[in-house]
């Protein structure tokens, strides 16, 4: 057992040995202590490009654009990263007399990797914020282009991604990252994770390869994957997309799926990509058409798809990449287009291969085929979506038109068996698959739980429905009442259709209000509806509910008077027609028609950005064909279907729902009105036999998750892992046990942060626990427990809520100090019983330190700490880690202060300990220190100084209030809008510090100051 639980650098040393002795990296060294750490290491890339054959000039030139590039204060860290690395990647230019040509200095040699110098650096110190030590640096020819934090084995990886994301926000490192292409972090237990500048937490990806190869640590295996010399080098320059804003790295499946693609185009195959529903196809053709353009001077891209929203998006796409793409308006363009050398890249709508007017199809297409029309270069035609086009006279069109063009389809739907033959015909085999059930054990996408509500109809009486027809239809012939009859179908469905759509919308309602995702306004839905009148009927009901405003209609119809020019009947009573038209008359009354675009269209824009962006805001989406396919939105959290769909569609339309979005969405979740489940199940289980076997990986079937079992599964391992995680705690395993293990030894300040991973797996273990119980919180002897378990689960529950309370208020953690705990409070409310009545505090919102000053210490730990206030030792060791909770959250903003406070701290805190002072005196010793922290300001403070940074000033001045007030009128007079971490406005304030301190050092140290201050 000697080797279980080994420290952190005995995990960083094996990696170390790993990068120098199998990956052949150059180990720098310790570069705690080196002076002038950086991004950029001048000597290293100087000898790289004088080896390479550069001129002193040259080499001067290039290092001063790189560096301009990025140390450029006026950019943001996603575009100082874009400029550094197309210099990276397309060399520097570098011009010395305007008669003379342009010449490249290349950087890094792409072509052979063994010509640069790869080397690692440990434990390497970072300035110019405040001081950070990445664990290990990858530097290719002394540019810094990966950073790993190492983590031991019992330390969460995701602990290491928060540290890399925390070095790069301004007030550490964020410039020491404008070289870097990948962030790794990486532990013993959890394997290795990657991502690269500005990726999010839960955006980190994890690598997969050779998955039966269990020889050594996952974090050494894919290392050795993702980090040899050739590998690195492909994957930064051929995997890399900047995407509207956002930096991307390949997850596995494009990487191996653009690969698998790379051979086919080599050898002129077409052939079929077959990647699941939200997994990424619009990168793969980014990077795939980008590849094929740089590698073959004679290709021709053409991308093509079936429906406009697409081609707008995939156009889109494109344009933030920085690839120019042209989108042609007809067949006739696109041909004209490809009939001459430029544009490269190009797209357009299948429909536009049409043959209109056409009586002899056959002899029309035979005529082509005769005469294909002239391209130059070598075609490749990408089809978005090539379910829906593989056959048919446009696929016909496209081949006569295009005989010698390349064929590669896209698409991540279930072919059907009538599909396939057609298919292979069309594009050739598979060349690469993903399928949904690998997606979802790859956390690329979330899976499916169905659920199947059934509304009851029943009318009222029979006899008043007989009799009302026979009045309304007086007049007519026994033909023409029968006629009337078989097109409205049954008059109980007429009846009861309005009774049935508000109970539907009630029920949607109500899940608005209990459901976690939904009440939590982090989640919105989509309600599928039959057809546009009821769609405009969902909309109407509504609108007249508690989703008034937050509410959008999205269908194909746009109003036109002509739609209603012959529905008026003189009745009084609205036609379907006239009611659509009213409806969307109304909807769109005060909408400003945006430059382009119709009324419809801007209101639809603007409707599904805030679908997307704020879900608060916009809660519900009622459609009927349209954002089924094609429409990513996270929010996206249950799609409502009250709609007979199949096949294709259907497919499509549930996997809306399955985007990630943050820890509190566990699933995506599909209620069905129309009891469609053996349609849902066919429609995925499609790809058992369609999908290619010889393809490997995990099988293509999939089952959507029945809503009860599963919500039974997940309950369970929620109280499993809650259990496991606090097995550590030493007997008797009381309260004071369980905070000393989640918080620490007060005496030690840096106790805390270092038991911060526990505190944060706690917290989100209790969240995922009480969001699975909720769920079924209802149903739970239906999901298959037996009252003895009910019992057990609800006094399970209440320990570890109060148990999550305890070291909540002992590390002086607020309820929201973690994202992941946003929706506690609700679910607290509607789904944990209280032990028994009592009277609501009027200080429930205050904080621990806040109620001290507000009621006195006795009442504080009465009111906050309960049961636990009455043991000394708990009640101490909670207040005294909220006082220094508080004091290192505010030392910034007056480091002078609140060092004075810390150290009156740590004396009361050893004369408790030393028994120099009874309770009694210790709690009033305390409370006075609590109520000067929670000031933020000593008694003596002079009353002229009002603001808190001046007082910060004051305190950090040696007390010279003069001064401090002259500096704090310098500041607001000169500073700009916006200044914080923009190094040239913060220039400017530095500046004006300068001209009233005269000294440099006395500059930084103050500045520090002046920025923790909300103030200015």
């Amino acid at each position: 057992m000697s080797g279980i639980g080994q420290p952190e650098r005995a995990t960083q040393d094996r990696i170390i040995a790993l990068f120098r002795d199998e990956l052949n990296y150059r180990y720098l060294g310790d570069w705690t202590d080196r002076p002038g750490n950086s991004n950029i290491e001048d000597d290293l890339l100087t000898a790289h490009l004088t080896r390479s054959g550069y001129s002193g000039a040259q080499i001067a030139v290039a290092l001063h654009k790189l560096k301009t590039a990025a140390n450029n204060f006026g950019g943001t860290a996603y575009s100082n990263n874009k400029d550094v690395y197309n210099l990276l990647r397309y060399g520097v230019q570098v011009k010395f007399e305007a008669s003379k040509p342009t010449e490249l200095v290349h950087l890094i040699d792409w072509a052979n990797p063994a010509e640069n110098d790869f080397a690692i650096a440990e434990e390497v110190t970072l300035k110019g914020g405040h001081e950070r030590r990445p664990d290990l640096v990858f530097y290719i020819n002394g540019i810094a282009v990966g950073v790993l934090e190492l983590k031991n084995s019992r330390t969460s990886i995701g602990h290491g991604i928060r540290q890399n994301l925390s070095n790069q926000t301004p007030e550490f490192n964020a410039w020491f990252f404008s070289t870097v292409q990948f962030i790794f972090a990486g532990n013993d237990t959890e394997g290795l994770r990657y991502g690269t500048v500005g990726t999010g937490e839960k955006y980190f990806l994890q690598w997969k390869e050779d998955e039966a190869d269990n020889s050594r640590f996952k974090l050494d295996k894919y290392l050795l994957k993702m980090c040899t010399k050739p590998r690195l080098l492909e994957l930064i320059h051929d995997f890399v997309l900047f995407d509207g804003g956002v930096k991307k790295l390949p997850r596995v499946h494009q990487y191996f799926g653009i690969k698998a693609a790379q051979e086919h185009v080599r050898q002129r195959q077409g052939g079929i990509i077959w990647h699941t529903q939200g997994s990424g196809k619009s990168i793969v053709m980014v990077l795939l058409a980008k590849w094929i353009l740089e590698n073959n001077p004679k290709a021709r891209v053409a991308i093509i798809t079936d429906r406009d929203e697409l081609d707008k998006q995939i156009a889109r796409v494109f344009a933030d990449s920085g690839e120019t793409i042209h989108r042609s308006s007809s067949g006739r363009d696109l041909m004209h287009q490809l009939g001459q050398a430029k544009p490269r890249l190009l797209c357009s709508l299948i429909h536009k291969f049409g043959a209109k007017g056409v009586d002899d199809f056959e002899a029309f297409l035979k005529n082509l085929k005769a005469k294909p029309s002239p391209t130059v270069g070598e075609v490749f035609v990408f089809v978005d979506e090539c379910h829906r086009t593989q056959s048919g006279k446009f696929n016909a069109l496209m081949k006569a038109i295009m005989p010698d063009a390349v064929f590669i389809g896209f698409t991540g739907t279930p072919l059907l068996k009538k599909d396939k033959k057609t298919s292979i015909e069309m594009f050739g085999g598979y060349i690469h698959t993903y399928k949904f059930c690998e997606a979802v054990e790859d956390e690329v996408v979330l899976d499916l739980i169905y659920e199947a509500r059934d509304i009851d109809q029943r009318l009222g009486s029979q006899d008043h429905i007989d009799q009302w027809f026979e009045v309304k239809t007086r007049g007519l012939n026994d033909w023409q009442k029968e006629e009337l009859k078989r097109k409205w179908g049954t008059m109980k469905n007429v009846l009861s259709s309005q009774s049935r759509m508000d109970r539907v919308v009630k029920d949607i309602i109500f899940d608005f209000s209990v459901k976690p995702r939904l009440n939590s306004e982090r989640g919105n839905a989509i309600l599928v509806a039959s057809s546009i009148y009821e769609a405009c009927k969902y909309f109407t009901l509504f609108q007249s509910g508690p989703f008034r405003g937050k509410c959008a209609l999205i269908t194909s119809y746009n109003p036109m008077a002509r739609d209603v020019t012959l529905e008026e009947t003189g009745a009084n009573t609205e036609t379907d027609k006239q009611f659509i038209y009213n409806t969307y008359t109304a909807l769109l009354e005060n909408v400003v028609a945006a430059p382009g675009k119709t009324k419809t269209e801007t209101y639809e824009d603007k409707s599904k950005a805030l679908f997307i962006g704020e879900p608060a805001n916009m809660k519900m989406l009622v459609v009927v064909d349209k954002l089924l396919t094609g429409f990513d939105a996270p929010s996206c959290t249950y799609l409502y279907i009250d709609k007979s769909m199949q096949d294709h569609g259907l497919f499509q339309a549930i996997c809306r729902t399955n985007r990630l979005d943050g820890d509190d969405k566990d699933f995506g979740y599909i209620v069905d009105y129309k009891d469609l489940f053996k349609k849902v199940e066919n429609a995925i289980a499609v790809y058992t036999s369609e999908i290619d076997t010889s393809a490997g990986g995990a099988s293509p079937e999939v089952l959507v998750q029945d809503r009860l079992k599963k919500g039974k599964e997940v309950l369970d391992t929620a109280f499993e892992v809650l259990v496991s995680l606090c097995e550590p705690v030493e007997p008797p395993k009381g309260e004071l046990e369980h905070i000393r293990y989640f918080c620490g030894n007060t005496e030690i300040p840096t106790d805390l942060q270092e038991r911060e991973p526990r505190r944060a797996a706690l917290y989100k273990g209790v969240v995922v626990m009480l969001r699975a119980y909720a769920s079924i919180a209802d149903e739970l002897e239906a999901a298959g427990y037996s009252p003895g378990d009910i019992a057990r689960i609800k006094r399970q529950r209440d320990e570890f809520l109060n148990l999550r309370e305890i070291v909540r208020m002992a590390s002086g953690e607020s309820i929201d100090l973690k994202p992941y705990e946003a929706d506690m409070r609700h679910l607290i409310d509607a789904y944990i019983e209280a032990d028994a009545p009592r009277k609501i505090s009027p200080f429930d919102n205050l904080g621990l330190l806040d109620l001290i000053v507000k009621t006195g210490i006795g009442e504080a730990i009465a009111e906050k700490l309960g049961k636990a206030g009455s043991n000394e030792g708990v009640a101490a060791e909670t207040i005294e880690n909220n006082v220094r909770s508080k004091i290192i959250t505010e030392s910034l903003t007056d480091p002078a202060f609140y060092a004075k406070m810390s150290a009156l701290l740590e004396e009361i805190i050893a004369a408790r300990k030393a028994k120099a002072v009874e309770y009694e005196e210790y709690l009033k010793k305390i409370e006075e220190l609590v109520r000067n922290v929670q000031a933020g300001k000593a008694e003596e403070t002079p009353s002229s100084l009002k603001s808190k940074g001046a007082q910060a000033l004051w305190n950090n001045l040696g007390r010279d209030e003069a001064l401090a007030l002259k500096i704090d009128a310098t500041v607001r007079a000169v500073r700009p809008d916006g200044w914080r971490g923009v190094e040239a406005k913060e220039r400017v304030i530095k500046g004006a510090l300068y001209g009233v301190l005269q000294d440099v050092a006395e500059v930084e140290r103050i500045f520090i100051v002046v920025k923790a201050q909300p103030d200015y």
